[in-house]
């Protein structure tokens, strides 16, 4: 299949890729990348933080030295993967305009993968696929819509976060039919960064296997939402209490250890 997926530039997306592309390697896939999530609006100093941790360190630091390595042997940077690709991994960051509809439509996708991409998808781009367009969401549907649900499922105690595999039917957020959930339980010694980067161990497990049925000509069991809640970016006195129940945004030795078992 001509498979297009949308991701944004950080390093969740980076992690995520590098599970599933493996899985799609039958299969002629595109890659087009978010700069980032959300607009321009100021955020809280820890965000700003968290922002460094998930984006800048493996942007700008960590790939154009990994990429500088001729015996380098951990996971691809963005523009390597290139060499697995159908063509150069691009920014797109405009895709519902002429332009970026127009990128999209020459390579005649058969199916359009989201994985924490920044941009709404209105229905131009949503009607191009024959498939549709599947959405992998970090957190658990209908309850956590919008952004970092991971974020809003800790701070209201939740035992167990996940994923949610979903159509993205129109341009509303994250209500689209459903199509399968991961799990993973809690640890709250641990940071939200750590619990994202894990959702995606199964979550990419879900999505590949969806990808598997649709390409042997099946259906996907799919059921309805209804209910639930839409989240935003958490404001200074949610990233207060939060560090005041004891979690943390971000550890760094976690974030050390896990470059290393996976980049280094």
């Amino acid at each position: 299949m001509n498979i297009v997926i949308l991701a944004n530039r950080d390093l969740a997306s980076n992690y995520a890729l590098n599970l599933l592309l493996p899985q799609l390697s039958q299969h002629s896939v595109s890659l087009f990348l978010s700069a980032k999530v959300g607009g321009n609006s100021s955020k809280p100093a820890e965000l700003v933080t968290l922002s460094f941790f998930e984006q800048t360190l493996l942007n700008q630091l960590l790939s154009p030295l990994f990429e500088k390595l001729p015996s380098h042997k951990g996971f691809m940077s963005f523009a390597q993967m290139n060499r697995i690709l159908v063509q150069p991994v691009e920014e797109l960051n405009a895709i519902n305009s002429p332009q970026g509809l127009a990128k999209i439509s020459a390579l005649q996708p058969e199916l359009i993968l989201s994985i924490r991409y920044g941009c709404i998808l209105k229905q131009d781009i949503l009607s191009l696929p024959r498939l549709g367009v599947l959405n992998l969401h970090s957190g658990l549907l209908p309850d956590y819509r919008g952004v970092m649900a991971t974020f809003w499922a800790m701070l209201n105690s939740e035992k167990k976060i996940g994923t949610t595999l979903h159509f993205i039917d129109d341009a509303n957020i994250d209500t689209g039919r459903i199509v399968a959930q991961s799990h993973l339980e809690v640890e709250p010694d641990k940071s939200y960064l750590w619990h994202v980067l894990q959702l995606y161990v199964e979550g990419i497990n879900v999505l590949s296997e969806a990808v598997s049925t649709l390409a042997l000509g099946e259906s996907l069991s799919l059921r309805k939402q209804s209910g639930g809640q839409y989240f935003s970016f958490p404001k200074a006195q949610d990233l207060t209490k939060f560090k005041d129940q004891g979690f943390s945004l971000v550890n760094e030795d976690e974030l050390v250890t896990f470059i290393h078992k996976h980049y280094c």
